[in-house]
């Protein structure tokens, strides 16, 4: 029965099947391991960064700690100490303070 099918196929499909299928296995698992989180981390953080609000505490790239004091299209004006004011690229606010105290 499997010579028939062999040699109506050509013999080749099976082998080749089960030569490609752990390379598609490998994918599958970069795939659920490795892709699918780092993209839903990313939307997180771009949510993140598209509500921040005056008040809110956050930490910056550079690991500077401070509270948002104004919100533009593509910076952030934080506050890190008593009258000192910086103003951030969004890009550059990773968390805010409540995520860093935890780890």
């Amino acid at each position: 029965m499997m010579s028939l099918f062999l040699q109506a196929t050509g013999g080749e499909s099976p082998g080749m099947l089960m030569q490609l299928l752990p390379f598609i296995l490998i994918i599958v698992v970069f795939y659920f391991f490795m892709i699918r989180p780092q993209v839903k981390r990313q939307k997180e953080l771009r949510k993140y960064r598209e509500n921040l609000k005056k008040g809110d505490k956050v930490v910056t790239t550079g690991g500077i700690y401070g509270r948002v004091t104004e919100v533009k299209d593509s910076y952030v004006v934080v506050e890190i100490a008593s009258d000192v004011n910086i103003k951030v690229d969004k890009a550059g606010i990773i968390m805010d303070m409540s995520d860093a105290v935890k780890k």
